[in-house]
């Protein structure tokens, strides 16, 4: 069983810059992939971003360039640094955790924290 929990959340002005951070309560280095989703009102989930174990990333196209997951598994911890946010990037954002061996599959996910892009 794996726990998660985000923060880094909050209200930035456009332009601005925030990092999430999502710790793991259980240890993720050695089978968990790691991801960030977010959801806006009226939309459905989406990926923003995900890092494999062996620390291959990929984005959503809509923040390549401006975000960037990362993760530390001495900590049990991963980050997503958010620059240049947008006010499309308003959302409740959650950490996601999957290992899905041969017939199994673990899928955790966080209590979400929200990000608000407003002047």
């Amino acid at each position: 069983q794996v726990q998660l929990v985000e923060s880094g959340g909050g209200l930035v002005q456009p332009g601005g810059s925030l990092r999430l951070s999502c710790a793991a309560s259980g240890s993720i280095s050695s089978n968990y992939a790691m991801g960030w989703y977010r959801q806006a009102p009226g939309n459905q989930r989406e990926l923003v971003a995900a890092i494999t174990v062996g620390g291959s990333t990929n984005y959503a196209d809509s923040v390549k360039g401006r975000f960037t997951i990362s993760r530390d598994n001495a900590k049990n911890t991963v980050y997503l640094q958010m620059n240049s946010l947008k006010p499309e990037d308003t959302a409740v954002y959650y950490c996601n955790a999957r290992w899905i061996p041969p017939g199994r599959q673990y899928i955790y996910w966080g209590q979400g924290t929200q990000v608000t892009v407003s002047s």
